[in-house]
């Protein structure tokens, strides 16, 4: 049994998410420690320094997997450094650090490519996000957007878009009170600025038959993924990474135009004449379409959980690729030229 640690920052939001999960599926076989690292600089400082000191006397890690956020101190604990990265936050004094990373771990196929280009060892593992399907809850024909804490759901132009149709069903919409409006900005727009309980979260997941999901970008998309898990009619932007969740088998992709560089990538923005054609369209549909998107869609999301935890558990087993001290005498292409 492997003695692993898993590192992130501890936002409360998606990389917490990420933390749970990856610690969670690595326990079925390893001794694991997840460790979140809060707002703090200087204490995060404080302790990356002080455990790089503890791990010279009681020793070193075999696996430290790095989420999204990368510790320089802290890589010397390990015996092997794994990476799995977000490329959107992805920041540019890291491109240097990434020597000394055996493998990068990637999300999605558009990750793969991007940290390919810059001369990493990547391997396609998935990922995947809690299951919130509740099959007790009733459908209701009315849409639903779960913005969150992220600035990059495309959350503006879609409440501006709903505000010119008090013809369309109700919006509801659940984002971060520092970015949610001060009012509701129209009659069929329902907003819940701030903290939801979960299950309360849980029940209007499932209790809205679509979900819209005009993302600028994702690391992997929570959200969308969170749509299919409850089997919905999932509404998101035809770019990558969010359309390798999400193509016309399983939900509707709205067109999209690329926007300013984001970390490693870029935003996509949907415009408002593609979301009024993916909501004109999905509102045609009959019932049995709806729900044969919807069952399609779960099924999608099971099969790639299914992968993602297959993946991930046998990853550790492989034989390390190189030494870190070889891999640290590879030289790597620039974020810049990449982008380029």
């Amino acid at each position: 049994m492997a003695k692993l640690r898993v590192i992130t920052r501890d936002n409360g939001a998606g990389l917490s998410r990420d933390l749970a999960i990856v610690a969670d599926v690595l326990r079925a076989g390893h001794q694991v420690a997840a460790v979140g690292l809060g707002r703090h600089r200087w204490r995060n400082h404080v302790y990356q320094w002080w455990t790089r000191a503890a791990c010279r006397v009681r020793g070193r890690f075999d696996v430290q997997v790095s989420l999204e956020r990368i510790y320089a101190p802290t890589l010397g604990c390990a015996a092997r450094n794994l990476l799995i990265p977000n490329p959107e936050w992805f920041a540019p004094d890291w491109v240097a650090l990434l020597p000394r990373f055996e493998r990068v771990l990637c999300k999605t196929r558009h990750a793969e490519t991007l940290f390919a280009q810059l001369g990493c060892a990547t391997l396609y593992t998935g990922f995947t996000c809690a299951d919130r399907f509740d099959p007790a809850v009733p459908r209701v024909p009315a849409f639903f957007h779960l913005a969150g804490r992220s600035t990059a759901k495309g959350t503006a132009v879609l409440l501006d878009t709903w505000a010119r149709h008090p013809e369309w069903p109700p919006l509801t919409v659940v984002q971060r009170h520092r970015h949610a409006r001060a009012a509701a900005v129209a009659s069929n727009i329902v907003l819940h600025p701030g903290y939801l309980d979960d299950a309360v979260l849980r029940s209007l997941q499932n209790a809205h038959r679509f979900h819209i999901c005009p993302s600028e970008a994702e690391g992997y998309g929570h959200s969308i993924a969170e749509a299919m898990s409850v089997g919905a009619v999932v509404l998101t932007t035809d770019a990558a990474p969010m359309n390798e969740l999400v193509d016309a088998d399983c939900g509707v992709l709205l067109a999209c135009t690329p926007g300013a560089p984001m970390g490693l990538t870029q935003r996509h923005r949907v415009e408002a004449a593609a979301i009024e054609a993916g909501v004109a369209r999905v509102l045609q549909l009959s019932e049995g379409q709806c729900s044969a998107l919807g069952q399609a869609a779960r099924a999608r999301f099971l099969e790639r959980d299914a992968a993602f935890r297959e993946r991930l558990g046998t990853v550790l087993y492989e034989p390390p690729r190189l030494p870190t001290d070889a891999l640290a005498d590879t030289a790597l292409p620039t974020a810049a030229s990449v982008l380029s």
